[in-house]
Parts: structure tokens; C-alpha cells; sequence
């Protein structure tokens, strides 16, 4: 049976050897310029002690490049691309075809992960990135169980899943929260998201508050609850999916490593005896509850449920 890679996205370069040793097998590092909703912010040089690091535990490293690039910021791809080369990275995570573009010209052996975080909602879609040069295909948060496994039955690629952490609803382009303060006549100074993780939108009749941040690729409005599938792992490891991830947007660098230890027992326990797994699965969801605060239920996104729009 194939053991899925556990992915996670670290907070800071501290945490690249914390998470090693709770079992993650890859991470998802880079900067808000070039990659979407990252849970840290890691420069150049963090980036290359980061694959440094990982690599002498025998981890992964991929670089995130899923932003959406406009005009400016094309000039600036080859080289930024070519520096992770340089550096070992293992993969480029891209959506923007202007990134694949420029992978074949800096560096046409890197490893490409295709995630444009919502279309990627059916096999043929992700064959055709794979036969444009994509390893893996990071499939959109919105699909059902049955979806997932019916994409990777049909798959000439690899196949990503987030099973654990929030999920972004909405994203504009716009500095919607600096627009509307500085048309208030007041200062909004963003400055990455270290200093947004305290606001929300509060949904009163639905007791809901949805965390919202600005960066450089614009505003971003996130679920109310957390995914969550530690007890529901099964169906997915048998069909095959090659990567689990957990997205540590707006978490911190200790809940992320106690997540972490909870998917590595659970998919290593389910691996070895699935009816071990099944008598603790309970267990293992109910330490994941334990984690999280007040205000950020776990659910199972859209596993068990159709997508409404």
C-alpha cells in the first residue's frame, strides 16, 4: 500500500526542524510575492537554509509560486525560479502558466506542482497540466470523497489533498480593508500577515467569524472552520492519493507540530494495520478538537457534502 507524503507549511524557518521530527515529509515554503496564503514569510536566504535543514532529515522542500502575476512581476520569475534551482528545491508549486513558461527556459528539470487552488476539479484538467510538464495536481478544497477518488483512478499525475486547516472562500485582488479604511480618513498599515491574525467578519446570524487578511496578492476571507479528516483518512490512502496536506495559515508553530504528530500516527498506523487504525481514529480526532480554539470548530469541508454555489 503507497504511504502518502505528509505536507505541511511551516511558520517560520525555526519550525522546518520541529516538524521533521513529527513526521512531515515535505514543506511548502516561499514569499507572499510569489506564492498565495503561505503560513510564513520566508526570504531567499531562509528559503536555502530551509532545504538545507529539511534535506539532512530527508525531507522535501517545494517553493510556492501559485500567485496570480500580473505585467510587472513576469520580468522577475526566471530569476527567482533559477535561485531555487541553485538552491535544491524539489519542486515549483505554480497556477500561473507564465511560471511553467519560465521553469522551461531557468530550470526545464525542476519539478512542477500544479495548484491553481480551485480548478483543478477533474482528472482530464489535471492530465492536461501533466502533459504541459506538472508532476502533481493539487486538487480544489470543494470536492466531495467520491470526486477525489474517481480524479486519481484516472490520473497521469500526482495527486494532492488538504485534509487539515482552513480554506480560503474568498480573494480579491483589491486592498479591500486599506481601501475602506483610508476611505474612513484612517491609516491601515499592512504589513505581511503577522499582524492581521486577531480580524475577522462576524456573521452574527450564523455565529460565524470568517478570519480576513491583507498581503501583497490582495484580500483574503477565510472558512469559519477548520477541515479536518484524521478519522476519515482510509478511503483516500487506499485509492492512492500521493500527498496529504496540512495548511498552517494563521496557526502556530505549536499547534502545527501537534497536528502534525496526530496525521503521522494516523497514516502510519493505517498503513501498517488499518484495524489498529480504526480503534483509535475516534481518539485521534478528538486530541485534533482538543487543539483548537473557541472559535474554529473542525468539520469535514466538503468531503460528505455537495458543493453549493
Amino acid at each position: 500500500m503507497n504511504k502518502p507524503e505528509l505536507l505541511v507549511t511551516p511558520t517560520s524557518l525555526s519550525d522546518i526542524e520541529s516538524l521533521s521530527r513529527a513526521g512531515a515529509d515535505a514543506f511548502i515554503v516561499g514569499e507572499q510575492k510569489f506564492g498565495l496564503r503561505l503560513a510564513g514569510e520566508f526570504s531567499k536566504v531562509e528559503i536555502k537554509k530551509a532545504i538545507t535543514i529539511a534535506h539532512s532529515h530527508g525531507k522535501k522542500v517545494y517553493i510556492a509560486m501559485n500567485a496570480i502575476f500580473h505585467n510587472e512581476k513576469v520580468e522577475e520569475l526566471e530569476e527567482y525560479i533559477s535561485f531555487m534551482k541553485d538552491a535544491e528545491a524539489d519542486a515549483i508549486v505554480f497556477g500561473d502558466p507564465a511560471v511553467l513558461m519560465a521553469a522551461r527556459i531557468a530550470a526545464p528539470d525542476m519539478m512542477l506542482h500544479w495548484n491553481t487552488e480551485t480548478t483543478a476539479t477533474n482528472w482530464y484538467t489535471c492530465n492536461y497540466w501533466g502533459r504541459k510538464g506538472a508532476k502533481r495536481a493539487v486538487l480544489a478544497r470543494e470536492l466531495s470523497m467520491d470526486s477525489i477518488v474517481e480524479i486519481k483512478e484516472s490520473a497521469e499525475v500526482e495527486v494532492e489533498v488538504q485534509v487539515h486547516g482552513m480554506t480560503c472562500m474568498f480573494q480579491s485582488k483589491r486592498s479591500l480593508l486599506g481601501n475602506y479604511f483610508e476611505y474612513q480618513g484612517k491609516v491601515l498599515e499592512i504589513e505581511h500577515r503577522k499582524q492581521q491574525k486577531n480580524m475577522f467578519l462576524h456573521d452574527k446570524e450564523r455565529h460565524n467569524k470568517y478570519p480576513i487578511f491583507e498581503d501583497e496578492n490582495g484580500t483574503h476571507i477565510m472558512s469559519p472552520n477548520d477541515m479536518c479528516i484524521i478519522d476519515e483518512l482510509g478511503e483516500l490512502i487506499e485509492a492512492g492519493i500521493d500527498s496529504f496536506k496540512i495548511d498552517g495559515v494563521l496557526k502556530s508553530s505549536q499547534y502545527m507540530m501537534e497536528v502534525t504528530k496526530l496525521y503521522r500516527k494516523a497514516i502510519d498506523l493505517f498503513v501498517q494495520d488499518e484495524e489498529q487504525y480504526d480503534d483509535v481514529k475516534d481518539e485521534l480526532l478528538e486530541e485534533a478538537k482538543q487543539l483548537q480554539p473557541d472559535n474554529r470548530p473542525l468539520d469535514t469541508g466538503f468531503f460528505f457534502k455537495e458543493t453549493v454555489y
